[in-house]
Formats: C-alpha cells, sequence, structure tokens
C-alpha cells in the first residue's frame, strides 16, 4: 500500500512515516497543499490522508480536487477539529474517514487497511487493446510489457479513449469527461494532450485522427501514419 500523508506539521508527518513504514505502508509527505496536488499528480497512491489545516490550498480542497479527479482513491481526514459538525462537512467533501488528533498510530494503520479492503472490492475493469493495458486501480499503464509514465491528463484521455473499444471519441466529449467543468471549449487543450500522449505510448502511433470527428484507438498496430498526427 502507498498513501500520501499532507501534514504541516514535520515531526508528527516524519513520526507517521516512519511508523508506517514499520507496518509495510510506504508512505510520502507533503508539509502544504501545492506539494500535495503536485506528488498527487505524478504518484499513485492508494489512500491520502489529509491534514485539513495545512498551508496553500486547504486540505479540504485537496480533498475536493481528489474527488473530481474521479480515481476513487479513498481520503481518510486527520485533524484536531473533533466537533460532530466538523466531520460531518468532511465527510460531505467526499472524506471516506476520519481521525481526530491526537491518536494511535496502530488506529491510523488499523483504518488505512480497513479502506484498502473495502477499495479492493470496487476495482474497476482493466482495459486491454492493441498492446495496451490500462489498469484504472493501480493507475498504471503498459505498452507490449511496457510501462508507460503518464500525467494524470494523459491518463485520463487514455482511458476514455480505451473505453470506447476503437469507436471515435470527440474533441469535446474528452474535454467534458476528462477536464472540469471550467474548461474552454475553444482550448487546443485536447490536441496538445493528445499529441503528447502519443508521443509517450511511442511508435508505431495507436492514436488516429479521424478528420473532423474526433479520435479512436486503432485495433492494430498497423495504425498510425496520417492519422497518427492531428
Amino acid at each position: 500500500m502507498r498513501v500520501l500523508v499532507v501534514e504541516d506539521e514535520p515531526y508528527l508527518a516524519e513520526a507517521v512515516r516512519d511508523g508506517l513504514r514499520l507496518e509495510a505502508i510506504a508512505a510520502d509527505i507533503a508539509g502544504d497543499g501545492d506539494t500535495a496536488l503536485e506528488l498527487l499528480s505524478v504518484n499513485a497512491y492508494d489512500i491520502a490522508v489529509l491534514d485539513r489545516d495545512i498551508p496553500g490550498p486547504s486540505g479540504d480542497e485537496v480533498a475536493r480536487r481528489i474527488v473530481a479527479a474521479g480515481s476513487g482513491m479513498p481520503i481518510l481526514m486527520l485533524t484536531a477539529a473533533d466537533r460532530i459538525d466538523d466531520k460531518a462537512s468532511g465527510f460531505e467533501l467526499g472524506a471516506d474517514d476520519y481521525l481526530t488528533k491526537p491518536f494511535e498510530l496502530q488506529e491510523l494503520v488499523l483504518r488505512l487497511r480497513a479502506l484498502d479492503r473495502r477499495r479492493a472490492h470496487h476495482r474497476p475493469p482493466v482495459h486491454e487493446m492493441a498492446g495496451l493495458r490500462l489498469d484504472p486501480f493501480r493507475r498504471e499503464v503498459h505498452r507490449d510489457g511496457r510501462y508507460v509514465a503518464l500525467t494524470r491528463k494523459q491518463f485520463a484521455v487514455l482511458e476514455v479513449l480505451m473505453s470506447a473499444r476503437g469507436g471515435v471519441v470527440s474533441a469535446e466529449d474528452l474535454l467534458e469527461r476528462a477536464w472540469d467543468e471550467n474548461a474552454d471549449p475553444f482550448t487546443n487543450a485536447v490536441r496538445i494532450t493528445v499529441s503528447a500522449l502519443r508521443k509517450r505510448l511511442g511508435e508505431p502511433w495507436l492514436i488516429a485522427t479521424v478528420p473532423g470527428v474526433g479520435y479512436r484507438i486503432e485495433p492494430g498496430h498497423e495504425s498510425g501514419h496520417e492519422s497518427g498526427h492531428g
């Protein structure tokens, strides 16, 4: 299990990290909201442990971003705020569990393991086609057995395309399903992201452009010349 611990008190964060390691739980530390969001954008975590009161974007905002990303990552709120209305607001934000300070490390471990078991029962299906394997649960992509590192946005776009099973997905649909509601419908973000995704996946190109319609994943490795660019 790999978790992200978002806690601005260095001593507590390091104590939690070291204690979790003794329980075979890998933990990364973020001391503020900006660092937390950066780590979430490049790493696949099983659970996020969030202190609500942190510098930069608050723990609440980080929780909103996690929920909006649609990854299904469980969130455990870790905070000194122990009133029932504080807990209620945390759950409304999307928290799956709530642990108040001070706490026993063993209780945190038990709660993390319970969340991990619950998450394992709701694993989304793995998508496989054209030599690609996308695992939404582990947030991993492989091409012909080779691991491919993708950004969160590239992963989201590829997941939408693979879910279509070779069908054409319009740029509008990609924008709606892989970006948030504030995305500009006239942006070039889709074209730029698809282009970067093609390069990450490597040749021969697997993502075809259907002029005036959208994008699709070709069923075989022979795709790509024309349609591979655009």
